[in-house]
């Protein structure tokens, strides 16, 4: 494992091994790719951008943000009961509820979270360079995965 490798990875123990961030592999999010492995995708790659562009963004909130972006536990293909109908206006709000209940995260992971659907919810701009990370990568990677991960 290189030093970059060892780094992300050190910063996301503890989260990617906990049981309910592993029940993200339950449930599709674009194309094939699991819930759980579309956060690491985004994890990785806002991590690339951060040290090649120099953002200094802080990266236990870019990281933890990224991971649990899509911390809303469902299959948002299935109609089930219907409460996940506009998912993605609402999403994000559950995601930032699971991770509360979850985990102890601060201010501006929940922002990171909250804010990542920008700006299909347009009253919630991200405000932080972490945030801003997080929803580009989030839509360059939901791109990719849905035209190129069938």
């Amino acid at each position: 494992m290189n030093a970059e490798d060892e780094e992300f990875y050190e910063v996301l123990s503890g989260i990617r091994e906990e049981a309910h961030v592993q029940e993200m592999k339950r449930y599709k999010q674009h194309g094939c790719v699991s819930t759980f492995e579309h956060c690491e995708n985004v994890a990785r790659l806002c991590y690339r951008l951060n040290r090649a562009l120099f953002l200094r963004a802080n990266l236990r909130t870019l990281l933890i943000g990224a991971m649990l972006h899509d911390f809303f536990l469902y299959d948002w293909h299935e109609e089930g009961d219907g409460s996940h109908r506009l998912h993605g206006f609402s999403h994000a709000g559950r995601a930032c509820r699971n991770a509360e209940k979850y985990f102890e995260i601060d201010k501006e992971i929940r922002h990171v979270i909250y804010c990542h659907m920008w700006p299909l919810n347009l009253q919630r701009v991200p405000m932080s360079r972490e945030a801003w990370l997080v929803c580009l990568a989030d839509k360059y990677v939901s791109l990719q995965e849905t035209l190129f991960r069938r």
